[in-house]
């Protein structure tokens, strides 16, 4: 095993042993019902868009692991979740089968088996147009993830120290005829980098808030001293970084992720702004405590949830959402004042 396969597995199994989400302060976001709706259960429609496509339900399984044997697995696993509840799914980072062909398969065999799945590869900002070409058509992905991720590669203890990507993402943008998901890990996506990333021409970004998975974290389990523990809660949350990004919104499809673990969380995260919602942490440990078919009723159970919620605010589709009222908390109350 390769130091690359070696780290995928120890991402795999750090996060699942860390798995227990912290606040993204979406509980701090009280919404104003709606007592005389006047809707019915059928009326309501949970279609959104997702990286300019028409997608049937609002979230979909965000990107996590893949490149080595066991973590091959877990992506076939959530391949066949995403295939039969119709819902996309996004693989993590293909850098390792960049690097070396020979662990592309396990990426590869993600498409074979599942033809009509709606999937998205992942590369980080560091590699070249050629790289997410091939990427690409290693998995004939519908589109592809671009993530940032200097907190986490500056507490990998193998990790970069040269981020000069501006340039190349808008590279990548120009010469790409597919969709490009530019993501963050885990810190939130902050209001002075979005209005950067517009300037590059990016047109969908998922925030990925502080709240779920926690990258800084895994890579601080994975160094001999424990040294970078202080930087475990940097970041903006899930609810913060939708606040500051709200003013985008309209220009930009905005994904929501980091944290999220209800039906309620989903909603709310529409209501800021959000087309669509990204889950990974929380599939990822449904998997492997409940396996496939338990996974797949939670997902199919969230559907109807964020139907009745909609349904509680008169809301009959997700574009109504943005009318509904909220009351923020005084912590989140202060923070968008002065963000």
């Amino acid at each position: 095993m390769n130091i690359q396969q070696k780290r995928k597995d120890e991402h795999f199994f750090i996060a699942e042993k860390l798995y227990s989400p912290s606040s993204n302060q979406l509980e701090e976001i009280q919404l104003i019902f709606d007592n005389l709706p006047e809707l019915s259960l059928n009326d309501i429609d949970i279609s959104t868009s997702f990286v300019g496509k028409k997608i049937p339900a609002p979230f979909f399984i965000n990107a996590m692991t893949g490149g080595s044997d066991q973590t091959n697995k877990i992506n076939i696993k959530l391949a066949n979740v995403a295939t039969k509840t119709n819902i996309p799914m996004a693989t993590g980072s293909q850098s390792i089968a960049i690097k070396n062909a020979e662990f592309a398969d396990g990426f590869e065999k993600i498409r074979t088996t599942h033809p009509d799945l709606f999937l998205l590869g992942n590369l980080g900002a560091s590699h070249p147009f050629e790289n997410f070409q091939k990427a690409k058509s290693m998995i004939q992905a519908n589109a592809m993830e671009l993530h940032l991720n200097v907190a986490q590669e500056l507490t990998m203890p193998e990790g970069d120290v040269d981020f000069n990507w501006s340039r190349n993402i808008e590279d990548i943008i120009k010469k790409a005829d597919f969709p490009i998901l530019v993501k963050g890990v885990g810190q939130g996506l902050t209001p002075n980098t979005i209005k950067k990333l517009e300037n590059l021409g990016v047109q969908y970004i998922d925030l990925s808030g502080k709240g779920g998975t926690n990258f800084v974290a895994i890579e601080n389990q994975r160094r001999l001293k424990k040294d970078f523990s202080y930087l475990e809660n940097i970041g903006l949350t899930t609810a913060q970084s939708l606040l500051a990004a709200k003013k985008y919104s309209s220009e930009i499809e905005l994904t929501a992720s980091g944290g999220i673990t209800t039906a309620l969380d989903i909603v709310k995260c529409l209501i800021l702004g959000a087309k669509n919602v990204g889950i990974s942490g929380l599939f990822l440990h449904i998997l492997i405590k409940d396996g496939e078919d338990g996974l797949i009723s939670f997902i199919e159970d969230l559907k109807d949830q964020i139907r009745r919620i909609m349904l509680m605010l008169g809301c009959r589709n997700i574009e109504e959402l943005s009318k509904v009222n909220y009351i923020l908390s005084p912590s989140l109350k202060n923070f968008n004042d002065q963000i």
